[in-house]
Formats: structure tokens, C-alpha cells, sequence
């Protein structure tokens, strides 16, 4: 049986969440200058140290009684002992009937993954095994091309989770890719993503890369089938599929049957799920183009930041601290959004990982019970790059009237540094998460304008800076493996408590089938093969106004050939 909630009670009556509104009544007004102003020892109170990862709460506008209020409410949930359910093996997903074992895939531990109903570390461990020789091979040019040649390029095609995590930490881990080694990552169907990559790629030295669980997913299994006709035109021989594919999925016999040979084929298993499974052969792109060693660091990391979730306080513990006072952000002070900020040039795709991260996790309306959800659960999770933000969205952070919590990662030393620029990104992010703290009145700013007139105060009213906008701060010494590990690692265990606080299953995603359904139904009837369902008027408009334009395109191509 699947692992119910601790506490029977929905989490908005119990008292403790009672207090911690009304104490979120009077925190309104709480000020974050003046906070600092009253008390000289915030930040050291306020800030915490977890392995290679600097934790700054002073920014957040919270007190020792909100924090106090929240690890009251996180007891009343019975959190250390759904932590416990997560990290031994229970079924915490409660609507598929599954454990959630990512942790496993990074254990370092000798014996069986603790406490766990069975032990997965024996096939975990031969995986892991596989993917070190399969990669120290490929990177001694045994594993050859159709040619001869030694593989180099490296293509990943995956769609969601088997994307999105291993294409944002190749891309982190640049500075670590084997010499000679190149990524390249497909998900997009519709061709355009594909065709590019096939344009820089030669085929001799190419190495697909299938990530599918149940090699059934339309969107990989298209892209697959046409990068195998592509393969083929250039090898013109059919055996060159099994010197040119790789695949992780559970379904070996669907791998086989596409023509990858078995040795080739890394198993995936159903108690991790997509989103959290770069950490299993999914994230076989990472050990390719990274090497082996890269990628058992990287597991190391997040391994690391398990044992800290697993034994540390609540009110020491980084992931529960981050998440509770994400709680407060969202459903006492009611921001809607998460903006996240990288300083730090390796982290471009870390934004849009956490969307999945977190809003596939979180983004539901039903809680375990089948119930309504008792609280707004995720924030809309947005952000990209910090110092091209300042020039594209930050306008809106600072004056645009709203409650957006940032989340602000900052490297202290950079991955590639080139003269002082990086102490320039740094400098950059300090002052941005000043800045949204501290604001700037009117009344600064004419004063600022000595002698002020009638015009210096109304530019004075445009110049004004609301502040007191809330922010996290994260600060580690250089982008490696292990600490992107941890970083990673940190998300997910906030994510977890967070679904513990709204009371939903942060393992299942049914969401996104129903679109799915839709679009095969819909495929048919643009392929000109019929439909089975039901379609409403502007639907089918569209379709035939697609089908409208490919017909006409169609004859102008071939009038022009």
C-alpha cells in the first residue's frame, strides 16, 4: 500500500497554520531595511552553511517568530517522519502505488540503500558500472562509426525529463568535457531542433543517445526514427544502427527492435521518475561527454546534500528552510511567482530545469485524498540569467509593483574567468538583491537633486524604488560536479517538502496525459487518416486552416522545383 499523509487533518486547519496567519497579518508591514536597521546579528542568524553551499535568509521577510511558526507547522505535518517515508523506500507516491528512489542512484553507502523494502543497489550498481565502461571506451576511440572513426559528437533525444536534466548539466559541466567531445540535445518534434544539429554533425562520428523509459514516447521515438534514416543515408548499411545508438529505457526488447543492440542499452527503472532521473542512465549524456568520473562526482554531490536532508534539524536543515520560507512566500505574503537568478554563466538552463522541477512536481489542484487542495500550491516559476536580466525583466522586479521572490545563485569564483569580469557578475548580484531590500524613496531621490523643484519631483516619483522585495541568496566558490550536485539535490528535497506542506503527490504528473490523448487523435486527422473523437469549432478551424497552408505551401514547392 501507498504511504498516506501523517496527519489526518487538512493543513490549513490545523492551529498551527492558524498562528502563522495571523502572525503573516501583522508581517505585513515588516519592513526589510528596517529589520537590518533593529538588528545587527540578522545575517549571521539567518544564514547557513551546507557543504559547499552558503545559504543568505536575511533578505527574506521573515523573523525568528515566522521561522519559529513555520518549523511549528512543518512538526504539526509530521515532516521528519515523511522525510523518512522518502528516503526509506515507502510508497510516497501515493496515486501510482510507487516508491520514489532517486535518492538510491546517488547513495554512496556500502550495503542496501537504507531501509528500503528491497535493494535496488545491486542493479543500481551494475548500471553504474556499465555506463563508466561504456563511456572510458567511447573516450579511447574504441567505440568506432561505420568508418572507423571514433565517435565525437554526442546527441541526446529525450523530451521532458530526459532533456531537460541532462542538457543543463552538460551545459554546466562545459569546463569538464572530455577534449574532443561535443553535446548536443534534441527534443523539439517538430524538426527544426533536429535538422540543426544533423547540420554540425557528421555522421561517421556521431552517437545517439535514446532516452525513453518505455520507448513509446511519440515526440523521442520521431526524432529517433528520423536520425536513423539520416544515419543510414550517409552509412548505407543497416548495422550501422548498433555502431551509432545507445538507449536508456526499461524497455530493452523496443530498443532492440529499433536496432540497438543490447550491450548498448541502459536499464531505467519505475521508481524514478523523469524529472529526477539524470541521475540514472538518463544522465548517460553527462558521463559521455563529461567522463564517468564527472558524473560519479556529480551523484557524490547530490549524495551529500541527502545525508544533510536525512540527519540535520529541521531548523538547520537547507532544504526545509528554503521551502517552509517558499511557503510563507506563497500562501501568507500570496507571491504567485519564483523568479530564479543565476549569476553564474554554466547555469543558463538551471531556471528552466527547476520549471519542470517544480511545477510537474507541485503544479496540482488535488491533494492526496482526491480532494481539493487546501492551499495554493506551486508558484509559476520563472528566470534566466542574472546579468541579462537586469536588461530584459528587473524593470518589473523593482518597479512593477508586485511580490516576486527571487532566488539569487551566485558563483564566487567563475568556471572560465577572463580579466575582473566575473568579480563584475558578482558585484552585479549583491547589488541587484541589495537593491530589491533596500529601494530607494522619493524622498532620496530629491534630496539627491539638491536644490529640488517642481520637475526634479515628479522625476523623483519616477526614480523611486519600492524595495522590500524578498530574496534568497546561494553562494558556492566554483562551478564542479559536486556542488551542482548538491544545488540540484537542494531543489528537489524543497520541492518534496513543499508538497508535504500542500499535502500533494509531488511524483505523478497526470496533467500532462490528457494533451497527449488529444494530440494523437489529432495527428490522425492532419496525416488525412480519419480522427475517433469529438473536436470543438475552433479546433477544427485550425485544422483546417493548417491543412489549408501545407496544401498550398506543398504546390508552390513543387512549382518552384
Amino acid at each position: 500500500m501507498s504511504t498516506p499523509p501523517r496527519s489526518a487533518e487538512r493543513p490549513d486547519q490545523l492551529p498551527s497554520w492558524r498562528r502563522l496567519v495571523r502572525h503573516g497579518r501583522e508581517a505585513q508591514a515588516l519592513r526589510l531595511a528596517d529589520l537590518f536597521a533593529r538588528d545587527p546579528g540578522r545575517f549571521e542568524r539567518l544564514s547557513f552553511e551546507c557543504g559547499a553551499l552558503f545559504l543568505d535568509f536575511s533578505k527574506q521577510r521573515v523573523t525568528a517568530e515566522t521561522l519559529d511558526l513555520l518549523l511549528d507547522h512543518a512538526r504539526s505535518l509530521d515532516l521528519p517522519a515523511r522525510v523518512a517515508a522518502l528516503l526509506g523506500g515507502e510508497k510516497v507516491n501515493s496515486t501510482e502505488e510507487r516508491a520514489a528512489l532517486h535518492t538510491a542512484l546517488r547513495f554512496r553507502g556500502k550495503g542496501p540503500y537504507p531501509c528500503a523494502d528491497r535493494d535496488v543497489m545491486p542493479e543500481v550498481r551494475a548500471v553504474l558500472g556499465r555506463i563508466h565502461a561504456f563511456c572510458e571506451s567511447l573516450h579511447r576511440g574504441e567505440l568506432a562509426g561505420f568508418d572507423g572513426r571514433p565517435l565525437r559528437n554526442v546527441v541526446n533525444i529525450g523530451i521532458g525529463g530526459s532533456d531537460l536534466g541532462p542538457a543543463m548539466a552538460c551545459e554546466a559541466l562545459r569546463s569538464r568535457h572530455v577534449a574532443g567531445m561535443r553535446a548536443h540535445f534534441v527534443s523539439n518534434v517538430d524538426s527544426t531542433e533536429l535538422a540543426r544539429v544533423l547540420e554540425v554533425c557528421d555522421p561517421a562520428e556521431t552517437l545517439f543517445i535514446v532516452v525513453s523509459k518505455t520507448f513509446s514516447t511519440r515526440e523521442t521515438l520521431a526524432n529517433a526514427e528520423s536520425a536513423r534514416e539520416w544515419l543510414l543515408r550517409a552509412a548505407n548499411d543497416p548495422a550501422a544502427v548498433a555502431r551509432h545508438f545507445a538507449a536508456a529505457t526499461a524497455r530493452e526488447d523496443r530498443a532492440r527492435d529499433f536496432g540497438i543492440e543490447p550491450g548498448r542499452v541502459f536499464g531505467l527503472w519505475d521508481w524514478v521518475g523523469g524529472r529526477y532521473s539524470l541521475w540514472s542512465a538518463a544522465g548517460l549524456a553527462i558521463a559521455a561527454v563529461a567522463g564517468a568520473d564527472t558524473f560519479e562526482a556529480l551523484l557524490a554531490g547530490a549524495g551529500e546534500m541527502d545525508a544533510h536532508f536525512r540527519a540535520a534539524p529541521l531548523e538547520a536543515n537547507a532544504p526545509v528552510l528554503l521551502a517552509l520560507i517558499g511557503i510563507w512566500n506563497r500562501n501568507v505574503l500570496g507571491a504567485p511567482t519564483l523568479a530564479v537568478l543565476p549569476y553564474d554563466g554554466a547555469l543558463g538552463l538551471f531556471p528552466a530545469y527547476l520549471q519542470q522541477l517544480e511545477m510537474e512536481s507541485n503544479g496540482k489542484r488535488v491533494d492526496h485524498s482526491g480532494g481539493p487542495a487546501a492551499l495554493e500550491t506551486c508558484p509559476v516559476v520563472w528566470g534566466g540569467l542574472g546579468n541579462d536580466a537586469q536588461h530584459a525583466f528587473f524593470q518589473k522586479l523593482h518597479q512593477g509593483g508586485e511580490l516576486v521572490p527571487c532566488d539569487f545563485i551566485v558563483a564566487a569564483r567563475g568556471q572560465c574567468e577572463i580579466g575582473g569580469q566575473h568579480l563584475e557578475s558578482v558585484a552585479n548580484a549583491l547589488a541587484q538583491s541589495r537593491a530589491m531590500m533596500r529601494g530607494r524613496s522619493a524622498e532620496e531621490v530629491s534630496r539627491e537633486m539638491y536644490p529640488p523643484h517642481a520637475g526634479d519631483l515628479l522625476a523623483a516619483a519616477h526614480r523611486a524604488v519600492p524595495g522590500n522585495q524578498p530574496t534568497t541568496t546561494i553562494v558556492y566558490d566554483r562551478l564542479g560536479p559536486a556542488t551542482l550536485g548538491a544545488l540540484i539535490a537542494l531543489y528537489e528535497h524543497k520541492v518534496f517538502v513543499q508538497g508535504v506542506c500542500w499535502g500533494v503527490n509531488s511524483f505523478d504528473q497526470w496533467g500532462v496525459e490528457l494533451g497527449k490523448e488529444i494530440a494523437r487523435d489529432i495527428l490522425a486527422r492532419l496525416a488525412g487518416e480519419g480522427g475517433t473523437g469529438e473536436v470543438d469549432a475552433s479546433t477544427a478551424g485550425l485544422l483546417r486552416r493548417v491543412l489549408a497552408l501545407r496544401a498550398q505551401r506543398g504546390e508552390e514547392s513543387v512549382h518552384e522545383r
